[in-house]
Formats: structure tokens, C-alpha cells, sequence
């Protein structure tokens, strides 16, 4: 059964879990943050995503993502570049009240340090956001593909902000792994999750297991595993994807 993860004891109980790591972590430098948005659609727990223009330059282009970006100088902390990202992307204004804690940081292929946040954004209404159109473009999804809706930012855009259900995300048929080999040895394994309007995976997905877990203790079974390597490390450009192997991609 699902917590009610959005009630005050819940939220309470998320924050006391959080906290020592969250003071500790504010205190360190980091290259990236991003909001992990805790938010109430029609009444349904779920968290939102963003799916990255195809115009913006870079790797990430075209990915599932959530709202954040690159530590600027001028910030005060990993918690104030991850609310000043959100309302520049979606036009969200988050106050830092609202911030949960920190979750445990992970860290893209230069090894650069990327922290989440975690944050209960409330009851949430599309047609509110505000996206920037160089950046995302706006859409719910709430399971089943009659529930998908799209409105684009701009002529050239195609691409969305959508809330996942928890619910969706802790059924277990909608949950996938992928094994990494690299010189033909087993190096790790990620999660995916799959069957939304996007695919979920890479770093997205492992904060996703980490917010999951938080939220939902015993319900969800992590999937993040590798000897020797640190947890919430995204694959190298140079590793094979372990796909040929019946069952090491479940559900791809």
C-alpha cells in the first residue's frame, strides 16, 4: 500500500530522515542541482518531470529530466540553485520552506557532484506553469495513454513537463533494470522505468529510486547495484550495455 507520504506526518517523517544529510551537504560545493518535486495532481501523489528541448546544445538535449541546472556563483547554496532553476525552466516559484531535505548526491560522466532536492510543491495545476520556451514545454501525464496531453511552448517545440504517479512508478511492471558490461565484465546495474509518455533512466532514474525509497520504505526494491562502483554513477560513454543477454533488460 502506498503511504500517504503527503501528510504531515509523512512529510515530517521525510524531513527528521533527511536532515543530518541535509545540513551537511549545503555546506559542500557542488557542480549541479536539480528539484525533485513532490506534488499533488487531482488529489494523486506524483513527481514531475521535464523532457529537455531537442534545441538546447549539449548531451542532455532530449532527456527526461528534472528541473535544475549548474551552480552559479551567485548562489547561496545547492538549495537556492535548485528552486532558481525550477522557476526559470517552468516558471515555479518554490519557497524554501517547502524544501524537504537533500537527497544523497550522484554524479555524471566527468564525476561531477549533482545534488537533489526534495520538495513538496502541493497541488499542482499544468495550465499554471509557465516553461521557458528555449527550454521545456508543458504536459501531464497521469497513467494510460488517454491521460497524455501536450501543448507546445513554441512551433519548434515538442517537448513536455509530466508528473508521474508514485503509484505508477512503484508497479513493479513498470519498473526495469539494465546491466552494464565493460570488457565483457558485469560493471552495474541501473533502473529504469518505463510505460509513462517517456522512458525514466541515467541519473534521472537513480534519483528517482532514491526519492522512491524515502517515500515509500519497503515498497520499493532498489535496483542501483555494481561491485566497486560508487552508488549514483551514470555509465561511461565506453561501456556496453549488457542487451544481448536474455533478461538482464527487463521490461526493454
Amino acid at each position: 500500500m502506498l503511504p500517504d507520504c503527503l501528510s504531515a506526518e509523512g512529510e515530517l517523517r521525510c524531513r527528521r530522515l533527511l536532515a543530518t544529510a541535509t545540513a551537511r551537504l549545503r555546506a559542500r560545493p557542488a557542480s549541479a542541482a536539480v528539484l525533485v518535486p513532490l506534488c499533488s495532481v487531482r488529489g494523486v501523489p506524483a513527481l514531475l518531470y521535464t523532457l529537455r528541448s531537442s534545441r538546447l546544445t549539449g548531451r542532455h538535449q532530449g532527456d527526461v529530466s528534472f528541473p535544475g541546472g549548474k551552480c552559479d556563483p551567485a548562489d547561496q547554496d545547492v538549495v537556492h540553485t535548485a528552486l532558481r532553476e525550477t522557476q526559470e525552466e517552468l516558471g515555479l516559484a518554490v519557497p524554501q520552506e517547502h524544501v524537504w531535505g537533500l537527497l544523497r548526491p550522484v554524479y555524471d560522466r566527468q564525476k561531477a557532484t549533482v545534488v537533489p532536492v526534495l520538495a513538496g510543491v502541493g497541488p499542482l495545476d499544468p495550465q499554471s506553469l509557465r516553461p521557458n520556451s528555449e527550454e521545456v514545454s508543458w504536459g501531464m501525464w497521469l497513467g494510460g495513454s488517454s491521460s497524455l496531453s501536450t501543448v507546445s511552448a513554441s512551433c519548434l517545440q515538442v517537448d513536455e513537463v509530466f508528473a508521474l504517479p508514485l503509484a505508477h512508478l512503484l508497479q513493479t511492471q513498470n519498473q526495469g533494470y539494465t546491466h552494464f558490461c565493460q570488457g565483457g565484465h558485469f560493471r552495474y546495474t541501473l533502473p529504469v522505468f518505463l510505460h509513462g509518455p517517456h522512458r525514466v533512466w541515467g541519473l534521472t532514474a537513480i534519483i528517482t529510486e532514491f526519492a522512491l525509497q524515502l517515500l515509500a520504505p519497503g515498497t520499493y526494491q532498489p535496483r542501483l547495484a555494481g561491485p566497486g562502483q560508487p552508488r549514483g554513477f551514470e555509465p561511461l560513454a565506453s561501456s556496453r550495455q549488457a542487451s544481448s543477454t536474455p533478461g538482464l533488460n527487463k521490461g526493454l
